[in-house]
């Protein structure tokens, strides 16, 4: 069957790269995909923007696609699930009502307050000076979040009042993030280590993926803004049995139970950012998708089918399976323009792509896009993530600098300390 997969972004490469391997598979169209996707084989772009619900029902009819999976969240909020199951198309991923959990914090906040779930102590405010009282009651640093989806930079850790103050102004006024900004999410700052834990649900079932950890801050040590993420590892040490228990039991279960018990179920999948403290793991976020770098290291290593994986949970059968993994370590380093997460220049040509690079690295494209002259350019913030398989975490995140200093283009730039808390533990 054809496979249709909705973005453009390094998840998406990575979503259609794995679809494609499958024997069920005899094609996987990206809408509107990117240069990576443009050249792999058995897949091809179509010129549909993943916003355009309307033109994807079009396309999905037009190739007789068997089966749609939604990579990023906007559309997955617009309701483009529900729009696809009432054109009789088959497409995975939550309903409109289900990715709250991510398109407002506020109601994310809300239902872990219901359901019982460990957060942040916060508030919801829509006043600057309501916003302040609240930070004098809560105490600096603190957390800003914007309500609404924001590409993954919507959220601001305030060191001091005049920062607090500046960012709720920028926000409110919808000068950062227009309208997902004119509510924001007041929440305390948490102590710990962060986690990515991801499942592939069925209303109350649910497929533990493998563990992971993600490099929010743009700069080394975890210094400077926050990004969509610049790089990543799979599995995540700091996640053992018993962290991975807690996780289970006191978040998965009763976000999936909660999401049924009002009339949400979810099917897709369900990331859970989560904070790894001294009394326990405490939700940061959600998101009713795949992560993004998370997806690249994670998929790298999964053995198993994933078009089989998503059938199970569309009919209701996760029980019956279990996923196979490579036990080696997978580490993402992301390459990313220069002025990101800011304003960046767009058009530049790639050098290094057609390195001979060994199986056990792969390169996912982000921002990418082949100009009229046929060459891969730059065209976003996060332009690629280079993936490396290694025993350890050390011996990957060599494997992954090694190679990815073949790559470049004008002004990139990338961390270089990805995967440092793996290597201190092991």
């Amino acid at each position: 069957m054809k496979v249709l997969v909705v973005g453009g972004g390094g998840r998406e490469h990575a979503l259609a790269w794995k679809l494609a391997q499958s024997d069920k598979v005899s094609e996987v169209i990206v809408a509107p995909g990117n240069a990576g996707t443009a050249s792999e084989p058995g897949m091809r772009n179509a010129a549909v923007g993943a916003e355009d619900i309307d033109g994807l029902i079009e396309l999905a009819r037009a190739e007789s696609a068997g089966l749609t999976v939604v990579g990023p969240e906007a559309p997955l909020a617009a309701g483009i699930v529900d729009r696809f199951e009432a054109a009789g198309l088959k497409c995975f991923g939550p309903s409109a009502d289900a990715a709250r959990l991510e398109s407002s914090k506020a109601f994310a906040k809300d239902f872990m307050f219901r359901h019982d779930i460990p957060t942040a102590a916060f508030g919801v405010v829509d006043d600057v000076e309501e916003g302040m009282e609240m930070i004098h009651g809560i105490g600096l640093p603190v957390v800003l979040k914007a309500d609404g989806l924001a590409a993954g930079k919507g959220v601001v850790i305030a060191e001091t009042e005049a920062d607090a103050r500046a960012t709720l102004e920028d926000m409110l006024s919808g000068e950062a993030f227009g309208q997902a900004g004119r509510r924001v999410v007041i929440e305390e700052f948490l102590v710990g280590e962060e986690a990515s834990f991801i499942v592939v649900a069925s209303g109350r079932q649910f497929l533990s993926m493998a563990s992971s950890q993600d490099h929010k801050r743009r700069d080394d040590g975890d210094r400077g803004p926050n990004t969509g993420g610049m790089g990543a590892y799979s599995p995540a040490p700091v996640v053992d049995e018993t962290i991975h228990r807690r996780i289970v039991e006191e978040v998965i279960e009763p976000t999936l139970a909660g999401l049924a018990e009002d009339d949400s179920a979810f099917t897709g999948f369900l990331y859970a950012g989560v904070m790894l403290t001294a009394t326990g793991p405490k939700v940061l976020e959600f998101n009713v998708r795949f992560g993004d770098p998370e997806t690249q290291p994670i998929l790298f290593r999964l053995e198993s089918d994933l078009v089989e994986i998503i059938e199970h949970a569309l009919e209701g059968t996760l029980d019956e399976i279990e996923p196979e993994w490579d036990e080696r370590t997978a580490l993402a380093v992301v390459m990313a323009a220069g002025g990101y997460p800011g304003s960046y220049e767009k058009g530049h040509p790639i050098t290094g792509l057609d390195s001979n690079f060994p199986a056990d690295v792969k390169i996912f494209h982000a921002g990418t896009a082949i100009d009229d002259e046929g060459r891969v350019v730059t065209s976003g913030g996060r332009v690629l993530a280079l993936c490396a398989l290694g025993d350890t975490p050390k011996q990957a995140q060599a494997l992954a600098y090694q190679w990815i200093a073949q790559v470049g283009f004008e002004d990139a730039f990338y961390r270089s300390d990805i995967g440092f808390r793996a290597i201190e533990r092991s």
